[in-house]
């Protein structure tokens, strides 16, 4: 008997594997130092490995409440107060999930229905896109412009429609490493609240900002909070992306959707990791406090590595990305930034992401690749050694 496979109907048609994906296994094949994807080379705080150790001796081994262990909302609340000035409860506004990527499709899924518009910026983050249509939302993208890749408010408003459900925020921004200023966010608010639609802002990177400024948090905003679900990551705070640990703060009726679907996404997180978060964050507070600083170090290390190298930087203002111009670098120049990257990984040894990819339509012409710094000096000299050969068109 001849038995086929049954084909199924896509809901997602376009997409396929992640670009962080791609080039982390092109970086293992081609034995390249692994610039692209934004993971650290270094260890979680001591004192960190140390609480979880203690807690995988302590009996930590069953599910957790499904919002999250208490303790843990309870110093999220604390830490926002302490960075915000806002008064959240731990009980019902506190939601912990795996991960940040889980929070924003949770969040999505919480609110938005068939035929709802979400305005997203682009370069987006990839995980945004796939999420409202799979709520049977419609994405609609806005370009953010070279070089400064600020939100245009007009661009906004002629966006707006009586059926835009949501708008996602992401600052500091990924890839671009851009922040937004409050005056941005001020007028923002105007539109968003005439508009009576829902945000959701993606803060994974809130305590890598740079040269002085502040985070803009939408936490700090009362009316704002109001309307919002806001994610952060431990997983990037404390160098432990693989542990997938993130948070999501929303007033209490949002709350209670986002839990509604959570429970059946993940139900809950990794039990000892839990707890072991709750103790460094109450014992080591300071950690999150600097940083920025220690992150701009090693912003100013790479570009300082790599200033003799033929590519235009604007330093980033947040993140642990950089982006770089190859427009005027000889044998790139004219090359896609797939292509580009490609050839970096496989020619000189160093691992590059594509800006293209995180656009629903890419600039025509945009020579633009993103690097990660969030790795040791000495790798970050060798990657800039390894492109020393790379000469000005």
């Amino acid at each position: 008997m001849n038995v086929r496979a049954l084909q199924p109907v896509s809901k997602l048609p376009q997409v396929g594997t992640t670009i962080f994906t791609t080039m982390s296994k092109m970086a293992a094949d081609f034995n390249a130092i692994n610039l692209s994807q934004g993971f650290p080379d270094f260890e979680p705080p001591k004192a960190l490995l140390d609480a979880l150790r203690a807690r995988l001796s302590g009996g930590h081994h069953q599910y957790p409440p499904m919002a999250g262990v208490l303790s843990l909302r309870e110093a999220i609340a604390n830490k926002v107060a302490r960075h915000y000035g806002a008064e959240v409860n731990p009980e019902t506004e506190v939601t912990v999930t795996s991960g940040a990527t889980e929070a924003i499709f949770v969040a999505i899924q919480a609110v938005v229905e068939q035929g709802d518009e979400v305005i997203m910026f682009d370069p987006a983050y990839d995980a945004y896109d796939p999420a409202v249509r799979l709520a049977g939302g419609i994405p609609v993208h806005i370009s953010l412009e070279a070089p400064d890749f600020q939100i245009d408010i007009e661009k906004v408003a002629k966006a707006l429609s009586a059926r835009t459900k949501l708008i996602i925020l992401n600052s500091p921004h990924n890839p671009t490493g851009q922040v937004i200023s409050s005056g941005t966010l001020q007028a923002l608010k105007v539109l968003v609240l005439s508009a009576r639609c829902y945000l959701l802002s993606d803060e994974v990177y809130e305590h890598m900002v740079f040269d002085g400024a502040r985070h803009e948090s939408l936490l700090r905003d009362e009316a704002l909070r109001a309307r919002s679900f806001v994610i952060s990551s431990f997983g990037k705070t404390y160098h432990a992306t693989g542990w997938k640990v993130a948070y999501c703060v929303a007033p209490p009726e949002l709350t209670v959707e986002f839990r509604k679907v959570h429970q059946f996404v993940t139900f809950t997180t990794h039990t000892p990791t839990q707890w072991a978060i709750a103790d460094f964050m109450t014992e080591v507070p300071e950690h999150e406090e600097e940083l920025s600083l220690f992150y701009q170090s090693k912003r100013d290390v790479f570009l300082e590595a790599f200033s003799a190298l033929p590519f235009s930087m604007t330093a980033s203002a947040g993140t642990y990305f950089q982006l770089a111009d190859y427009g005027e670098v000889s044998g790139l120049s004219h090359l896609s930034d797939v292509a580009c990257a490609e050839r970096l990984t496989q020619d000189f040894g160093v691992a590059v992401i594509p800006i293209s990819v995180f656009y629903e339509r890419p600039p025509s012409g945009q020579t633009l690749i993103r690097f990660c710094f969030a790795k040791s000096e000495t790798l970050l000299r060798e990657a800039a050694g390894r492109l020393s050969q790379l000469r000005r068109v």
